[in-house]
């Protein structure tokens, strides 16, 4: 179960299968079902025992991949207008329910995210 609040943002219709979104405009989007990343010089976080795989993109737009879980779950951001900290620490319930078959070696502090 996806929560209905993200911060400020509430969950709204989204028309795409397996995806969710909060805010109007989205500032936050979920994909379910994308294929769990391989081995990365990414950064990782974990946050409730969910580690997530953050890459940045030149825009200044994060996508936040599980890491370790198969199907993984896409979270897409931008940190400036919502605290990615809030959204991974409110989407790490759900995210949990498939269970973890491998972790990160390498972990940052979530602080940083």
């Amino acid at each position: 179960m996806l929560p209905e609040v993200i911060g400020d943002a509430e969950r709204r219709p989204t028309s795409s299968q397996a995806t969710s979104a909060w805010g109007d405009p989205s500032q936050v989007v979920l994909r379910c079902g994308v294929e769990a990343p391989g081995p990365t010089t990414d950064p990782c976080v974990s946050v409730n025992n969910v580690d997530w795989v953050a890459h940045e993109d030149k825009s200044g737009i994060w996508t936040l991949t599980t890491y370790g879980r198969t199907p993984a779950t896409e979270v897409v951001l931008d940190p400036n207008v919502i605290p990615s900290s809030t959204v991974l620490a409110t989407l790490s319930d759900s995210a949990s329910r498939i269970p973890a078959q491998k972790q990160c070696t390498s972990v940052e502090k979530a602080e940083k995210f």
